[in-house]
Parts: C-alpha cells; structure tokens; sequence
C-alpha cells in the first residue's frame, strides 16, 4: 500500500508543481508569467500579475509538498483549493477534458482529498518527522476548506460577465 500512496503521491504532487511553474515561468512549456497573468484576465480574473503569482506559487507549493508527503493534509488542502478555482473556470464546458472540460481539476481534487483521507503513506516526510498518520477526520476538514478556500478565491477574484456578453 505505502509504494502505491508513494507513486500517487509523486505523480500528482509533481504535475501540480508543473503546473504552478508554467503559471509563472516559461519552463515545462509556460508561457512566462505574462503568460499566466493573462490567462486569468482571459478567464476574467483580477489582480494581473499577483493573480498568476499567487494561483503558481500555490500550485507549486502545495505539489511540492503532496510529492514528499510534508505537511500532507495542508499540501492537500492547497491542491484542492486551486483545483477548486479552475473547476470554477471550466464549468461551463461540462465534464469531459475533450471540451475543455473540469475532468482533470475534479481528478485532482479527488486525488488530493484521498490523500488526505489515507495520509501520506510510510515513505513520507511526515512519517520520518513523525507527524503522521493524521486523523482520519482531517480528510473532512481538508476537503471542506480547500473547496471553500477555492469558491472564496473565484468570488474575490472574478470579475462578473457584463450583461452585454453573458448571451455570447
């Protein structure tokens, strides 16, 4: 089981870092952070630049930190709130990835939440300093507030349609 918790955590914690660094820099493909921030103006996003800074430098944070199984039920908590947000973002796509869809931000949620549910397995930083296994309870607490952490996030930071383009 420990091997298994170990290369999903490896994998998502790694592509979630990825993704963070793409946000801000041209490395892994990005496209810089101006690239990134304007991403988010597309998406209807506040803030500019400190919008993309902020959504990569958690994204990297929060993957680094899942992928050593540190801080596991914050790392999952992290991925879960920017996940949440670009859920939020691709909604109205539906689900399938093919259309643009939230398929891979809900896997990751999902992924995140389960990792908080089993703990980060024997191989892990937290197992070495001791801090695992966490309560089994914390899965609740770490999926409650990284969704609402993230619909907090897209209520602050996105601008409503105008009326004249919410029928386009």
């Amino acid at each position: 089981m420990d091997t298994g918790i170990l290369i999903l955590r490896l994998l998502v914690g790694l592509l979630v870092a990825g993704h963070g660094v793409q946000k801000v820099s041209s490395r892994l493909g990005g496209s810089g952070l101006d690239g990134g921030t304007e991403e988010f103006r597309a998406d209807g996003f506040r803030g500019g630049a400190l919008t993309a800074l902020a959504a990569g430098g958690g994204q990297i944070g929060s993957g680094l930190l899942l992928a050593a199984g540190l801080l596991t039920p914050l790392a999952a908590t992290g991925t879960i709130g920017v996940m949440t947000v670009a859920l939020t973002v691709k909604w109205h796509n539906g689900l399938w990835v093919q259309h643009d869809g939230y398929e891979y931000p809900l896997v990751l949620i999902g992924t995140a939440a389960a990792l908080a549910a089993t703990g980060p397995g024997a191989w892990s930083l937290d197992a070495a300093l001791g801090l695992a296994p966490y309560p089994v309870w914390w899965a609740s607490l770490v999926l409650a507030a990284g969704l609402g952490s993230g619909l907090i996030a897209r209520l602050v930071l996105h601008r409503p349609v105008a009326a004249t383009t919410a029928g386009r």
